[in-house]
Order: C-alpha cells, then structure tokens, then sequence
C-alpha cells in the first residue's frame, strides 16, 4: 500500500467513526512513514481536493473531503500492489513535538535546571498496561520486524549474524566517537587481529558481547546476569578498574553536556535495575520491550561506563527472543542520539527517544529482511544437524580431533553420519575468523587451527 493510499484509508476511518481529525504526526506513526513523507503527501492531497486542514502549528489536524476515494484494497490488482514503492524512511527528521522538546533541550546548559533521577519513571510504568512507545507504533514495528512461521528463539539474529556484527558494532562504537570507518572495521573483523588501539577494542568488545547475546539469550533468556555479561563483554580492556565489569557502580558518575545527575547509591541502583529488567521480562510486545530497556537502562546509568552501549545491545534481547528483526542503530547521528536520551535525562520525555527509535528500527527491519530473503529457506537437513556439526567442528578445532574422530564420538547411526561427514568437510573448508561466531568458536582458537593449516 502507498503512503497516500495509506493516508486516505486512515482518515476516511477517522470520518467513518466520527473520531477526532489527525495530525501529521499521528499519521506518520499510523502509516509508518516519515512525517516529511506524510507532509510532502497531505500537501498534495489537499492541493487535489481530498482532505482538509484546519488549525495552526500544533493544533493542525486533517479529514478527508467526501471528493476521496473509498479505501479498495481487497479489490486491487497484484500487479499494482506489486508495483508500490516500500514507505521512504529517508532522513531522520523530528516529530512536530520532538521538535518542541528539542528546542528546549538546545538552551543553554546554565539556563536549564539541574534534575535527578525520577524513580516513578520505571515504578509507575505497568507491563502490558503502560507503553512508552504508541501502542500502535509498536505493534506495527512488531508486525513488521517479526521472522514468519514458528522458529527457536535467536533464529533471526543467527541468520544474518554476519552483517548483524559489523552494522551494530560499527554503529554503537560510532556513537562513542570511534574513528574507524565501515570498511575499517569490516578488515578488523576479517583479520580477527586483537587490535592495540583503544577504538580496535572498542569495536572488538562488541563482536565480542553481541555473539555472546546469540549464544546466551536463547538458553537463559533477558535475566540481569546476562545484561553484566554484556556490560563486561563491552568493557573489558576499558575500564581501569575491572571489579567494575558487569557490576553495579560503586562510584559517583556525571554525564557530560546535560543537568542530569544519576543516583549514585548502590544499592539502590541494584534494586531499581532488577526492577527493570523484571518489567521488561513481562512486556509481551517485544518491539514495546526493547524500547523499555533501550531507555531505562540509559536513565538508570547502573554501571560505572558503557551504560548507552550496554542499553543499545539490551535493546536487541527481547527481539531476538521473539525472533524480531535485530536493531542496530544504523546511520543514526551522534547529537541526534545525545538529544533523544536528554529528553528522557532532563524531562522524562521519550518524544525524540520514540522518533529516533522508530526511524532507526525501520531501517534495520528493511536492510535484514532483505538478508533475510537472500539467505533463502533454511535447508531442512542442515538444521536438524545443526547442534551436531557445531559440535563435531568444536572438537576439530578446539580438540584437534580428526573429522571423522569427531563423527565418531557423536555417536550418530551410520546413516546420519553418511549425511554428516560431508556437511563437516564442507563446513571446515569454509571456517574463517569473520564467520567462527556461528559455531560459537572464539577468534583466538580458528586463528591457531589455521595457522596450524586446518587440521581434520
């Protein structure tokens, strides 16, 4: 469906029910396009006729005209519902009331008054009841971003783990202000090299905690100890103190650029990020989840450094448990990130958070269906086989176990180990260190069993 046709559909309803008019940012949420797509849009269907404007600046709200069509869709021809170009996520560009919010936030800093963390934020919220995103917004990103048919949970992310490294471990360090490109980071992961500079281990850590999530999520699920694996995973080699990794701070912190001063008792803290993570854990929409612990988690400020990276990869546990499309931030630009979690720092307003999220979570949904798709239907064999040939290539390389040494101790019938013997050998020609997270392998390991000229 177009956006204009999108557009028509939803205020003809509006009419039909006789409910309120619609602003443009309400529509931008419904259809889920850009607010300048719905405006460049509704500027030309008023111009044609078929809607209505009435109001000024926020109070701006549209109907349809009775010149507009009914909505037909059941009777649309395939070939041009086929022909319909995907909604344009463009350039990130705010909400008319992130756009207010944001205006505020760009006072200076001595003018905007000092705050603390308001605990009513998380103890107010009700899983299931309460949503910080729309409610619509999220079920309609939750719709979109979710793998069709009945899978284990992390199957999506598995399917298109490669890409998934690079684009959110170059996106996440980006926002720290890492200095390496794309493509330098692409070479970095390819060569597997340990990296002395702290941008490398930047980069690093977060291939690291990212195939630590694929691994982990599925057999333990969103559990606070799995968010301090990540955290510890994300800092090691960063933080002086490594007491420090995946622990509640001990320390007083303040965050730069804001008036925000975080609680600083740990034992409140503790309390209050358990709290969160249960309240994520009953969150039944997981697009409404991520969000949930994208945001608290940023607010909270539980650790000593690594809170935003540690939030941002949090996010992804509850879409990959249901098997959504990963979010990976790409694209995202630093100062629109900064502002986002200033809103919810300064105000307890998740307007740009809610904007930048729902941008940036439809992109990462069309950039992985696409991989989706190209990865085609898994082959039914191989994924009855999957547990056993990570095991039998673990015990090549990690063991240094001949191929069929390694069949052998599977203790398979000889017919499922005719099918596996040649899976195996295929598999080890193909085994390198920027694919070796698949089969759980650590980079250290491969590098030493290729150096050592593949044994097998």
């Amino acid at each position: 469906m177009t956006t204009r046709d999108h557009l028509l559909q939803l205020l003809r309803a509006q009419c039909q029910e006789n409910l309120p008019w619609l602003s443009s940012s309400e529509l931008a949420y419904r259809t889920g396009a850009s607010w300048s797509t719905v405006k460049r849009q509704l500027d030309a269907l008023r111009k044609a006729g078929l809607v209505l404007r009435e109001g000024q600046g926020r109070a701006t709200r549209y109907r349809v005209t009775d010149k507009a069509p009914a909505w037909a869709s059941a009777t649309t021809h395939v070939a041009t519902r086929l022909a319909e170009p995907t909604p344009d996520i463009g350039a990130m560009i705010w909400s008319e009331q992130g756009a207010e919010l944001l205006a505020k936030l760009r006072q200076p800093l001595a003018s905007r008054a000092p705050v603390g963390y308001q605990r009513s934020f998380v103890d107010t919220y009700v899983p299931n009841q309460s949503s910080l995103l729309p409610p619509a917004l999220a079920q309609t990103l939750a719709d979109e971003g979710r793998m069709q048919g009945q899978q284990p949970a992390g199957t999506y992310a598995r399917r298109v783990l490669e890409p998934l490294l690079l684009d959110l471990s170059w996106s996440s360090s980006r926002l720290e202000g890492n200095r390496y490109s794309l493509l330098a980071t692409q070479e970095l992961f390819k060569r597997g090299a340990a990296g002395t500079d702290l941008d490398a281990v930047m980069l690093l850590n977060h291939k690291a905690a990212i195939e630590f999530m694929i691994d982990a999520v599925p057999m333990h699920g969103l559990t606070p100890a799995v968010i301090g694996n990540l955290h510890a995973i994300l800092m090691q080699h960063l933080l002086p103190n490594t007491k420090s990794l995946g622990h509640i701070r001990q320390t007083v912190i303040n965050i730069g650029g804001t008036t925000y001063l975080p609680i600083q008792a740990p034992a409140l803290l503790q309390e209050i990020f358990d709290h969160i993570v249960e309240k994520a854990r009953l969150i039944k929409n997981p697009v409404e989840a991520a969000f949930f612990l994208w945001v608290n988690i940023a607010y909270l400020q539980p650790f000593e450094d690594g809170n935003k990276r540690a939030s941002r990869l949090s996010a992804n546990i509850p879409l990959m448990l249901y098997n959504c499309a990963p979010l990976s931030f790409l694209d995202v630009e630093a100062q629109d990130y900064a502002y986002a979690m200033m809103g919810v720092y300064e105000r307890g307003d998740v307007t740009l958070a809610v904007d930048l999220f729902a941008w940036s979570y439809r992109r990462s949904i069309r950039k992985y269906t696409i991989q989706l798709d190209a990865a085609g239907v898994p082959d039914p064999i191989r994924l009855r086989f999957r547990e056993k040939l990570n095991e039998a290539i673990s015990r090549v390389v990690r063991a240094r176990q001949t191929a069929d040494a390694a069949v052998a101790a599977l203790a398979l019938s000889e017919d499922d180990a005719h099918v596996l013997r040649p899976m195996l050998a295929e598999e080890l020609l193909l085994l390198d260190l920027y694919n070796c997270a698949r089969y759980r392998l650590p980079m250290e390991q491969v590098q030493e069993w290729l150096e050592a000229g593949r044994p097998q």
